[in-house]
């Protein structure tokens, strides 16, 4: 009887540790995901370029409880079905909404998938705009300076402070973890200038200066592109433009 009990024990034990371990990393051909923080996870995808081969592509995860947000869809559709089976299987949650940092094909590529599962989408007012020049897939709900999401009861700020990468581009923030995701405004530490077709150079300084000077005490960045870092991207990201 205690051998059968111990047995048990172990199962449960043994059970709950692989599911832990699988809701804090994933990793296929087409995507990656990796728990940063409680509620705060880091999606990983691939985009085939032309200039620069194939890149990775980061988006942001917040969970809380039964509910979930995306922040930028995986680089194609097939990667965004496999993240929201991901997070409705693993995570146990439904994706509430998602959120593109701007207009580019690494932050919508997947925004069909998301609307064909009525999941809303939402962008700033120039977002939808440049997403139609282009024919690319357009954000449903638009918003001016900054618009305010909850999962469960982690908030989430999406907010515009100028033009840098494009003309659109957005970071959001979470308080609670002082985690922010900077997509493509802001650079990993070491990287070059990247694809500046659409690019504001000019304005891209003052804009990464504007986000410094309202975070002072953010703990992690996600950029849109390699590595997570400190609050030395957002220096390192002006500095390679100044």
């Amino acid at each position: 009887m205690k051998f059968s009990l111990l047995s048990l024990a172990f199962i449960f034990t043994f059970l709950s540790l692989s599911s832990s371990l699988k809701a804090q990393h994933y990793k296929s051909d087409n995507l990656e995901v990796s728990k940063l923080a409680e509620n705060v996870y880091q999606h990983i995808s691939f985009l085939k370029t032309q200039d620069f081969g194939k890149v990775s592509c980061n988006g942001m995860i917040v969970v809380d409880g039964a509910e979930a947000l995306v922040f930028d869809t995986p680089a194609d559709t097939a990667a965004s079905e496999e993240l929201i089976s991901w997070i409705e299987s693993t995570l146990k949650s439904k994706v509430k909404a998602v959120v593109a940092t701007h207009f580019h094909a690494d932050c919508l590529a997947g925004l069909d998938v998301f609307h064909a599962k009525n999941i809303p989408s939402y962008a700033q007012a120039l977002t939808l705009k440049l997403a139609a020049q282009k024919q690319f897939p357009i954000p449903m709900h638009a918003f001016d300076k900054s618009l305010r999401f909850t999962a469960g009861r982690t908030s989430v700020s999406v907010e515009y402070y100028g033009a840098g990468h494009t003309q659109d581009n957005i970071i959001a923030y979470v308080p609670s973890a002082k985690i922010m995701f900077g997509g493509c405004l802001i650079k990993e530490q070491g990287a070059g200038k990247g694809n500046l077709e659409d690019a504001d150079t000019a304005a891209w300084p003052g804009t990464v200066q504007r986000v410094r000077n309202r975070y002072p005490n953010v703990k992690l960045i996600i950029p849109g592109h390699g590595a997570v870092g400190g609050i030395k991207l957002l220096e390192y990201t002006r500095n390679l433009f100044q």
